[in-house]
This record gives structure tokens, C-alpha cells and sequence, in this order.
């Protein structure tokens, strides 16, 4: 007799729980459909190469398709057209540099740095390895190429000044956007505005080392070298989306952090271009550099260099840090 209600305990217990389960199914919520798609167009600050590697993996493995996104990435004809086309409505987004936002906003164009996508500095002073130029006091008497004036020029100064030099104890040189080919050429003795994670490899290429002297330790504040700049008179519309697209990002830098091999592979399948030895040097040291937290805001850094700017007479009144960049994310806007 206990054996027969034992069972018929067991088959009512069992029945309870399968009812159970089934109440649970029914008010199980429906799954997770993704969002609907939306189009986002962004301009890089030049032709697809290794600082750009967060953006092109995101796409490559589908980040963005997977937040609704439909990213289209255009390359400019001109270097200094993406921040006036952001500005202009034409693009969504643009890559720009920290030091040129600055003069930027100082002259009134609308736009506001809304993510990183490299967090330091890259800009470096390269000489030849084997110059006699070992420090930076050296260069007293020496030619030194620039591509670009303006900003350049005034990073130059604060380094010389570091050392105890001024500019009138160089000659300046403008070599347009030959860098590499002036150094290896002599035709100076040292180029500004170089690349750390792009022109060491080059010159390598070429059978040449260089020497690089870092910026920031040579009396310039640390700022993000690759920024994402928005248009300030349409980012409240567009921040939702912006958030989505950082989202992206950051995913695809912790996926480069974690597979680095991996990540060059996926890389270069973008375009067979990039394929060269040159460029896979570039990814190996570009990896330390890229942003992990992408939306991230650290307001001290763009509260220092728009200091060291205005100091400097190069900017004509303070902007403040909430004029010059936010962190999208910020949930207490």
C-alpha cells in the first residue's frame, strides 16, 4: 500500500511541475529581436590604415549590424575636409584630432568630440638612428620637416622650449606630406608630425631606424591623438544611434586586445591593399593605442591642452570642457 501511494504521489508532483512549466513557457517573454536598422555615415581622417583597426573590425565582424546599424565608411579627398563636412550635415560622424578641435571650436564650426579611438598621443619628432641628433638640444642649427603648419608648429615650440631652444634656432622646412622619404633622403635632419606607430616601420622598410622622441615627454600635455567629432546642432537627435555605433567600437577593441594575430587577419581581409609588412608592423603598435573605453571622457585632459593653447595665444578665449567634447553615455545629461 505504501509503495501505491508513494506512486501516486510522485505522478501528482510530477504533474504540478509539468503544469508549472508550462504556465512558465506561456509567460515566457518573446525573444530578443534585434533592433531596427539605421544608417550612420562616418569620414575617416584619411585612407583605411592600422589606427584605424577598431572601426574596421566592428564592420568586418558584424558589431554594428548587430546594434541596428548600417555604417558606411567613407575615405576624404582632402585631410582637412572631414571636420567642415561634419559640421556641414554631410557626414554623421568624422574622425579629427584633440589638438585641431581646439582651434576648431575657437573658430565657431559646430562641432564636439563624442568618443576616442586612440588615446594618446602619436605625433612623434623622428631623426635618423644614426644622426648625431640624441636629444632634443641638439637640433640647434638642424632642418626639420613638417607637413602641416599651424598646430604643428606650436607643439614644435613647446618642445624646443622644454630643451632651451626657440624656433629661430631651427629651420623649418615644409617637405607637404613626404616625411619619410625627406628623413631617408636627408634632405632634413629631422621631421615633425610623424607617426610613432607608422613612420618607425617605414623607415625600417627602407633599411633605415629611426629615433623617435616622444611629445609628451617633451613638454606637451597628453591628449587623444584619434578622436570621433559630431555636429553639435543635430547630436541630440543623433546620440542614440552615436551610443549605439561606440557600443561597436569598444567591442571590437577588447576583440583586438584578445586575439591580436587574429584581429591583423580580419583586418587586412578588408582590403587587399593593406596586406604588407609595413602595415602589420603598424597594427603590432598600434594595438597599446587604441582606446578600450571609446565613449570615455577624461575632461582634465581637454581642459589642460585648451590651457597650454591658450597660453600660448594660439586660441582666443577658453572654451569650456562641455562646449569641446561629452562622454556619450553619460546618464546624468
Amino acid at each position: 500500500m505504501k509503495k501505491i501511494l508513494g506512486r501516486l504521489w510522485l505522478a501528482v508532483f510530477t504533474t504540478v511541475l509539468l503544469t508549472g512549466a508550462a504556465r512558465a513557457d506561456n509567460n515566457a517573454p518573446a525573444p530578443l529581436s534585434s533592433p531596427p536598422e539605421s544608417s550612420l555615415r562616418l569620414m575617416l581622417d584619411w585612407y583605411v590604415n592600422p589606427s584605424h583597426g577598431p572601426i574596421i573590425i566592428a564592420q568586418q565582424k558584424g558589431y554594428f549590424r548587430d546594434l541596428g546599424l548600417n555604417v558606411t565608411i567613407d575615405t576624404p579627398a582632402d585631410p582637412t575636409a572631414p571636420p567642415k563636412l561634419v559640421a556641414a550635415g554631410r557626414e554623421d560622424l568624422a574622425l579629427g584630432y584633440q589638438p585641431q578641435l581646439h582651434l576648431q571650436v575657437d573658430e565657431g564650426l559646430p562641432v564636439k568630440r563624442v568618443g576616442t579611438l586612440i588615446g594618446t598621443p602619436l605625433n612623434v619628432l623622428m631623426v635618423r638612428a644614426d644622426s648625431d641628433i640624441h636629444q632634443i638640444d641638439d637640433l640647434k642649427g638642424k632642418r626639420v620637416g613638417y607637413s602641416v603648419g599651424g598646430v604643428e608648429e606650436v607643439l614644435l615650440a613647446a618642445m624646443l622650449k622644454h630643451s632651451g631652444l626657440g624656433m629661430n634656432d631651427i629651420e623649418l622646412v615644409n617637405v607637404n606630406f613626404a616625411l619619410t622619404p625627406a628623413l631617408l633622403s636627408q634632405q632634413v635632419d629631422a621631421v615633425t608630425g610623424a607617426f610613432r606607430n607608422f613612420e618607425p616601420a617605414q623607415m625600417s622598410q627602407e633599411g633605415v631606424e629611426g629615433r623617435a622622441f616622444f611629445i609628451e615627454e617633451e613638454g606637451v600635455p597628453i591628449y587623444d591623438e584619434l578622436i570621433f567629432l559630431a555636429n553639435t546642432e543635430t547630436l541630440d537627435e543623433k546620440r542614440p544611434l552615436i551610443s549605439r555605433f561606440m557600443k561597436a567600437v569598444e567591442k571590437a577593441s577588447m576583440w583586438i586586445v584578445n586575439h591580436p594575430e587574429q584581429s591583423w587577419e580580419t583586418f587586412k581581409a578588408y582590403d587587399p591593399s593593406l596586406d604588407n609588412e609595413v602595415n602589420h608592423k603598424a597594427w603590432e603598435a598600434s594595438i597599446a593605442r587604441f582606446a578600450l573605453r571609446p565613449a570615455a571622457l577624461d575632461t582634465a585632459r581637454y581642459h589642460d591642452f585648451e590651457s597650454f593653447l591658450l597660453d600660448r595665444g594660439v586660441i582666443k578665449e577658453r572654451a569650456p570642457v562641455n562646449r569641446l567634447a561629452e562622454d556619450i553615455n553619460a546618464t546624468n545629461r
